[in-house]
């Protein structure tokens, strides 16, 4: 019998929203096999996210592995197995150059057959698993079987936001309950469309609820005119802040409101309330990308719509009432 792996190596140099759905399989190991230690390959971009997770002992850039000598930095882990959480020909290659004696990805990737020692098969695209579950049949080879429940991964993910000491003292937590709104998706979702956010601003300010309204700076300039910004309760965040200080904003926030993005599934972890919009088509639906957290809501305008079900573009994410978000938000207690 093979003996407890000592140090195992997940692979997903991929968007925040996905490694934010993957880190529940660093807590699965850590429960399955104390003392392992946990090293995450990411993006470079993805890192700040990375090391709010107490289960990730190591963060590993794909950038500083293509910069440098990936091979020597794979062999210098001393990795028991790698996960190939999301394929990456380079990184296999790497992988298998290095020695590491368990390498495990997706049967569907031609290049697995010639540098993974477990293939695992299954469609992502066809299944009705959500994706955070989705990964985890990954991990069959090593030993652990079964599907989570959502609610068993969410209580897994190990994640920690940041003090909201780097904040700037104007996003610093207020008496008002605070929700964040963020309107951009990068080319990631249909978006629900500024018009709603603007009545769902006005909506929130009137209750009382302070929204601040957070994107790149080119989502900024995009959504600035759209936005009413005349109530002193809506604060505009665009553009000014870096990764680790979004994520204290949303660590220290009341609630959040977005399309199926990163920020969407950060809130979702931190256990704040996370209202996700969400078109019901595949692959897209919340089905497979609803966030998972205890106070995480999924929202569709209509889920057996016919356009989205025989998978045409459709627009019925912009009918989302504003006023069923307000509903989910007016009930927050005061921190």
């Amino acid at each position: 019998m093979r003996p407890p792996p000592e140090h195992i190596v997940l692979s997903r140099p991929d968007s925040i929203g996905d490694v934010m759905l993957t880190l529940p399989m660093a807590g699965l190991l850590k429960e399955r096999f104390p003392g392992v230690r946990i090293t995450f390959i990411g993006r470079g971009y993805t890192a700040p996210v990375l090391r709010c997770c107490h289960h990730v002992d190591q963060v590993l850039t794909l950038e500083d592995l293509m910069a440098g000598d990936a091979v020597r930095m794979l062999s210098a882990l001393r990795a028991d197995a790698l996960v190939h959480v999301f394929p990456h020909r380079s990184v296999a290659r790497w992988a298998q150059a290095a020695g590491i004696p368990v390498r495990i990805g997706t049967s569907h990737r031609w290049w697995h057959w010639t540098t993974c020692t477990h293939r695992v098969a299954f469609s992502r695209r066809r299944s009705p698993l959500h994706e955070a579950q989705l990964n985890t049949m990954l991990l069959r080879p090593l030993g652990l079987e079964g599907v989570p429940s959502l609610a068993q991964l969410s209580e897994r993910t190990g994640f920690r936001a940041p003090a909201h000491a780097v904040l700037p003292a104007d996003l610093a937590p207020a008496a008002a309950r605070t929700v964040i709104l963020h309107p951009g998706s990068q080319g990631s979702a249909v978006e629900w469309g500024l018009d709603n956010f603007a009545a769902l601003m006005r909506g929130l300010n009137r209750l009382g609820i302070r929204t601040v309204v957070t994107g790149t700076a080119t989502e900024a300039d995009r959504y600035r005119p759209h936005l009413p910004w005349s109530d002193p309760l809506a604060i505009d965040a665009g553009g000014r802040l870096s990764l680790e200080q979004l994520v204290a904003l949303i660590g220290s926030a009341d609630g959040l409101v977005a399309a199926s993005t990163g920020p969407l599934h950060i809130a979702a972890a931190c256990g704040i309330r996370a209202v996700g919009l969400f078109a019901p088509r595949r692959p897209i639906h919340p089905g497979r990308w609803a966030p998972i957290g205890r106070d995480a809501h999924a929202l569709v305008y209509d889920p057996s719509c016919p356009t989205c079900r025989a998978g045409r573009p459709c627009d019925c994410i912009t009918r989302i009432a504003p006023e069923r978000v307000v509903a989910l938000l007016e009930g927050l207690p005061a921190r």
